[in-house]
């Protein structure tokens, strides 16, 4: 078993299950395309990729049809779901909290299109890994995480067993240094699950994880990282006791950062945590100046 580890220096800041995104809207729903910067499909130009599906969009009738069946199904489980809380069944609904949004940020590449690859040739974006495909990958035995430290980002494939989820076997797929990396952007549209990174040399991806908000958090900006002795001594009594309280191990280094608000925010990533399923699940503290754990209430924008 091989778990990847950080060098000497290097610090992890978030690693998470990630593949290309899937088209949400009805003319494009279930697709992808791999596109140049004029437009044309290059799924076939890319070095040592193995054949994957080729899509078409939807006719304005199809599309018409799609919407009308994903209409019957929606009413008919929401009749079903009705039935059983009705009849006394321990229903509960998705919460509404993390949805996305009906309303697409960029038509053309949501709606009319769906590029989960931007780049012409000799750029960072064809050098991506075929394994983040669902359309080429087998998502049953296998799973691509995206790992974040404060100097690059990587892809490492792993195998995927539901009954020993906690077995972790990576190999590096594909890495860069954040200097390349010249944007992230999170995209709502639908799930809300989606984001883009833009690299330097202008070409892009769009990838889809569970876990957007955090993982955009560490990789729109490497962030100024604190040791737990710059802390005060309120802050770093209040981080022992917490760390004992989840069984830290000595091993373990908290990534703590300061918010623009005053707020210094904690993430603590627990190795018997991580799994192929979910990647690295974080403890997390907030604390103000006097080592107090910050009630949600009192959140500001930017601990968000």
């Amino acid at each position: 078993m091989n778990v990847w580890q950080p060098e000497s220096g290097e610090t992890l800041l978030a690693r998470t299950p990630v593949t290309f995104a899937t088209g949400a809207a009805p003319h494009v729903r279930g697709m992808r395309w791999f596109r140049d910067a004029e437009r044309h499909d290059i799924q076939h130009e890319l070095a040592g990729w193995p054949d994957g599906p080729s899509f078409s969009p939807r006719s304005i009738g199809d599309t018409v049809a799609h919407r009308l069946l994903r209409g019957v199904a929606k009413v008919t489980g929401v009749t079903v779901m009705a039935a059983l809380g009705a009849a006394g069944g321990n229903v509960s609904t998705p919460s509404s909290a993390d949805a996305g949004s009906d309303m697409p940020s960029d038509p053309a590449n949501e709606v009319d299109d769906f590029p989960v690859m931007w780049a012409a040739p000799g750029t960072v974006g064809r050098t991506l890994p075929w394994q983040l495909d669902p359309g080429r990958a087998d998502q049953k035995h296998w799973r691509t995480h995206l790992i974040v430290t404060d100097l690059r980002v990587l892809v490492v494939q792993l195998p995927y067993d539901a009954k020993r989820l906690e077995a972790i076997d990576d190999e590096i797929l594909w890495q860069i240094p954040r200097t390349e990396i010249a944007a992230v952007e999170p995209k709502y549209f639908k799930e809300g699950e989606d984001f883009t990174i833009a690299f330097t040399d202008g070409s892009w991806c769009r990838l889809s994880c569970r876990a957007q908000r955090q993982l955009a958090r560490y990789l729109m900006r490497a962030p100024e990282l604190l040791s737990v002795a710059e802390l005060n001594l309120a802050q770093r009594k209040s981080l022992q006791d917490y760390g004992r309280e989840i069984e830290m191990p000595s091993s373990v280094t908290p990534v703590i950062t300061r918010n623009s608000c005053g707020h210094f925010n904690v993430d603590i990533h627990l190795p018997n945590r991580l799994t192929s399923a979910f990647g690295a699940s974080e403890e997390n503290v907030l604390l103000d100046e006097k080592g107090c754990d910050v009630d949600f209430s009192d959140y500001h924008l930017e601990d968000f």
